[in-house]
């Protein structure tokens, strides 16, 4: 595929955000992942097949094709992809093992200057001191900065700071399914990749009201007399005693490991109906589903939001990363269904 190249002191490039990625991503690749996430993406011309043909009198200049656009949502486009070679790289600052790169015709929409405190994982707040990005804007680079992630690529912003995504920075993973796993059943899979798990649940039982509850007047039911108080009582009794024999059917739990200095691996189990899109788009999962969140927690959690953690979290994620990923197998060879990464992406199995 004959595709246009990118210029490094052209205005369109210098005043878009950038997606940059390495010379064997497929284009296909990339509009799965903008399909993950916009529902509506879709290919509005696509990347040309054209090869650069001789132009002028003599023929000694080049046409270049033109480039495809993917229409993300109403307001915005990618523009791409574009050959990225290493002096242009360079000279725009990004990673030059780059080979690829798309140009992201978004609003301009600020808001208010970023807080200092709390982490920066993007390093969005450097890229934007004066306002951080809003509505489609925020959505659409939130998205270049999923997919630069996903892919191992990076993101120039209009601003003209780098910014690149650590792929091992995004650890959990999530299978969607339509089947429901009891307490126990779900410790017992847990246990083939952490066997010291356990159900992470209340232990204690509720004793009922103090002693000389409903016998004497509290501020607020002055007007009720003896008998209306105790009557009052004995009804919220037999309520609590019927949820006690019958308690409502259980939405959500979760299950511990404890992995002592690497922090704790989770397993949150609960019934959802605000879907990610491309777990939405599966006939199974049109009226919600099931999803079992498999999380690593450091030990130190303002970690997970550092642009540049310390190397003992990193050795920490080292470690804990092949639990996460054969907790996620086994949770998935029990329920079945799709498995999506931190960024709502879709993972095949066979990659895990």
């Amino acid at each position: 595929m004959a595709l246009p190249s990118l210029t490094a002191d052209d205005p369109e490039v210098l005043s878009h955000h950038l997606l940059v990625l390495p010379g064997d991503v497929g284009h296909d690749e990339v509009e799965v992942l903008a399909a993950s996430r916009f529902p509506h993406a879709h290919q509005e011309t696509p990347p040309t097949l054209t090869p650069p043909r001789p132009v002028g009198a003599r023929g000694l200049r080049t046409s270049q094709p033109p480039p495809g656009v993917l229409r993300l949502s109403r307001h915005s486009t990618l523009v791409g992809p574009f050959t990225l070679d290493p002096p242009t790289a360079s000279a725009l600052g990004v990673p030059t093992s780059a080979g690829l790169a798309y140009r992201l015709h978004a609003p301009v929409e600020r808001g208010t200057p970023p807080l200092q405190e709390g982490g920066d994982r993007d390093g969005l707040r450097r890229a934007f001191p004066d306002g951080l990005p809003i509505r489609d804007e925020e959505r659409t680079l939130g998205w270049l900065l999923a997919a630069a992630r996903r892919l191992g690529g990076a993101v120039r912003t209009a601003t003209a700071t780098i910014l690149v995504p650590d792929p091992a920075a995004a650890v959990d993973l999530t299978v969607w399914t339509d089947i429901w796993l009891e307490p126990d059943a779900a410790v017992t899979v847990m246990r083939r990749a952490a066997p010291r798990a356990y159900v992470n649940l209340p232990t204690t039982r509720w004793g009922g009201p103090p002693p000389g509850t409903g016998e004497r007047p509290v501020r607020g039911a002055d007007a009720l007399d003896d008998a209306q108080r105790r009557a009052l009582h004995a009804a919220a009794d037999e309520r609590d005693m019927a949820t006690l024999t019958a308690p409502p059917p259980m939405t959500s739990y979760g299950c511990l490991a404890d992995l002592e200095l690497d922090g704790m691996l989770a397993l949150e189990v609960a019934g959802e109906t605000q879907l990610p899109p491309a777990i939405a788009a599966v006939p199974w999962a049109a009226r919600g589903a099931v999803a079992y969140r498999v999380r690593w927690e450091p030990p130190e959690i303002e970690e997970l939001h550092a642009e540049r953690p310390s190397i003992q979290h990193r050795v920490a994620r080292g470690r804990a990363l092949p639990l996460v990923v054969a907790l996620t197998r086994a949770v998935h060879a029990a329920v079945g269904g799709e498995i999506t990464d931190e960024m709502d992406f879709v993972v095949d199995p066979a990659d895990l």
